[in-house]
């Protein structure tokens, strides 16, 4: 396979919790905790979990919002872990987001021209003619009419402003776009409009996609591999057949045994947790799921899992069947 576009390895994140009584040191809650990946050009990789589980913290450390602990993170090659400066202002046009929440996202105060247009303004000088011009072609390549520039984001509706942020996000042409839960706010039939705009514009534009969800049914519609964190870490990780088709980890069966299924006379296997996700003050020894997993024995509860090759293809972080 060809050099990597994105390359993460081992990235973690660790959080210093305040003081307790008597100056004892706080916990050091690890969100992320040694994470590695790669997104190649034009592929979209599908990052999977439950909420807590650290993927979205991923996402910010990949656009450097927020400053690793420890690890490696590559854009085609070029070390960007540590970049502060013009080196981290040039990597903004490699790399852009689309975020959650497409309202809080945008700035109420500027008509939706101006907001796409003013990542195009920090970097590049053009006359007004030719910004119109690229922001007109940009709004119809995202399904917005080009009176649509003249609108104030409270004027459009949810599926419209996620529209406005995708096209604020490709303004740049980007490489690689970060997609944390880009649907998640949006209404079902709209998710779907959205779902296969991403997908058409990746076919058109050649841009790649690390797609964070919890929903393993967008994440299957779009995504060419998947990666699956629990508890800070990836437990599973392949290509998007084998993860569905043959889920080697337990955490893995069990989310997609919980999705919803369209048709009713399809039945999934059913792997059914027991207690809670793990508490960060007090982070078990050994597997971190296996004070829910079913199939748990002796050795999940004192020796941790490290990702190894599976019969299906992917990678897989568990003891069983090792």
């Amino acid at each position: 396979m060809s050099t990597a576009l994105l390359e993460v390895r081992d990235l973690k994140k660790h959080y210093g919790a305040p003081k307790g009584a008597f100056g004892h040191p706080g916990t050091r809650v690890k969100a992320v905790d040694g994470v590695s990946f790669s997104v190649y050009s034009g592929e979209t990789l599908g990052l999977v979990g439950e909420s807590g589980c650290g993927k979205s913290t991923v996402g910010k450390l990949i656009m450097r919002l927020s400053d690793p602990t420890g690890g490696m993170i590559r854009i085609d090659g070029s070390d960007i872990t540590h970049a502060h400066g013009e080196p981290l202002r040039q990597l903004r046009r490699r790399v852009q987001m689309v975020f959650q929440d497409p309202y809080a996202s945008l700035n109420g105060r500027m008509r939706a021209g101006a907001i796409v247009r003013e990542p195009l303004e920090n970097f590049d000088w053009r006359p007004a003619k030719e910004l119109d011009s690229i922001i007109a072609d940009l709004f119809g390549k995202v399904g917005l009419q080009r009176e649509a520039m003249q609108k104030f984001p409270f004027e459009f509706s949810g599926g419209q402003r996620q529209r406005l942020g995708i096209a604020r996000a490709l303004v740049l042409s980007p490489e690689l776009i970060v997609a944390d839960e880009p649907v998640s706010a949006l209404d079902v039939s709209v998710q779907a409009q959205v779902i296969n705009l991403l997908m058409d514009l990746q076919q058109e534009l050649g841009v790649a996609y690390l797609f964070i969800s919890h929903d393993l049914g967008v994440v299957e519609h779009i995504a060419h591999r998947v990666a699956v964190m629990y508890f800070g870490r990836i437990v599973e990780i392949g290509q998007k057949k084998a993860v569905f088709d043959q889920p080697a980890h337990p955490y893995t069966r069990s989310l997609i045994a919980a999705a919803p299924v369209i048709d009713p006379a399809l039945r999934r296997e059913r792997v059914l947790l027991e207690g809670e996700i793990p508490s960060h003050d007090n982070p078990p020894a050994g597997c971190a799921f296996h004070s829910r997993c079913p199939f748990a024995f002796d050795r999940c509860r004192v020796e941790r899992p490290e990702l190894t090759p599976r019969k299906g293809g992917q990678l897989a972080a568990c003891h069983l069947n090792d």
